[in-house]
């Protein structure tokens, strides 16, 4: 990645300029048998889509807030760099009641009517699917973010030094992020082409950074894996086997 890449979606940028159709994250839940590949550009695509969807119908600007009450999962990781890329502060388990904007999943809905400011439910069904009858109070993402834009640019240019990232009781800016997310890459052994398995929750900087911003920051690609542990042994080794991990984070 480029020296000078001060945030996260600086770190997307770079990824993507540098080869847009290598694969970026690699979802499975072992629960559900699901297993999804995002390439840099499907997931930055995505990541476009979701920042017009908060920047643009959300009316949200940098200094906001946003409570994102969803587990380890791809359409977290897209979440958290659509806010890198408005500039609205993520916090990963944060208290909706004090958020700006609301992000929950459906074993988070009750805990997010407690924000007054604007909802959004996500299924995390396979495929992204929608909700059979969108939740009371809220939008369902499913059905908001098709429509919007496949390419994004922030009204106000994103301040680095501004809070990005808070998760596990710590606040990070975004140069500091990137920063611990370079120490990590080079802890974990990754470099260009690498592939991490990670099966780390988003609660701690540490499952956040395995299973996100230190294969970003690296030119790496992440194996994100949910409810691992209903996969027998032999399945993980097949499954390391497969998918040609270098590195693990479990």
């Amino acid at each position: 990645m480029n020296a000078s890449d001060r945030t996260p979606a600086d770190l997307l940028r770079s990824a993507l300029a540098a080869d847009p159709s290598r694969p970026l994250v690699t979802f499975y839940d072992d629960a559900t048998g699901e297993r999804v590949e995002l390439s840099v550009a499907t997931f930055a695509n995505w990541v476009a889509k979701t920042a017009n969807l908060l920047q643009g119908e959300l009316s949200a600007s940098p200094g906001d807030r946003l409570a994102l009450l969803l587990p380890a999962h791809w359409q977290t990781a897209v979440w958290l760099l659509a806010c890198s890329s408005v500039g609205v502060t993520a916090e990963l388990g944060g208290d909706p009641a004090g958020a700006d904007v609301v992000v929950a999943g459906p074993d988070t809905l009750d805990a997010g009517l407690a924000c007054s400011g604007d909802r959004i439910a996500l299924s995390l069904a396979p495929l992204g699917r929608r909700f059979p009858t969108p939740p009371a109070g809220y939008a369902d993402y499913a059905v908001e973010v098709p429509s919007q834009g496949d390419r994004f640019a922030p009204f106000v240019p994103v301040d680095a030094d501004a809070p990005a990232l808070v998760v596990g009781g710590t606040e990070l800016t975004g140069a500091q992020l990137v920063e611990r997310a370079r120490a990590d890459a080079e802890a974990l052994g990754l470099a260009a082409g690498s592939r991490l398995l990670s099966a780390r929750p988003y609660d701690t900087w540490e499952g956040v950074s395995a299973g996100l911003y230190a294969p970003l920051a690296a030119g790496a690609s992440v194996v994100l894996c949910r409810n691992l542990d209903r996969l027998a042994p032999e399945a993980l080794d097949k499954r390391v086997e497969s998918e040609r991990v270098t590195a693990t984070a479990v």
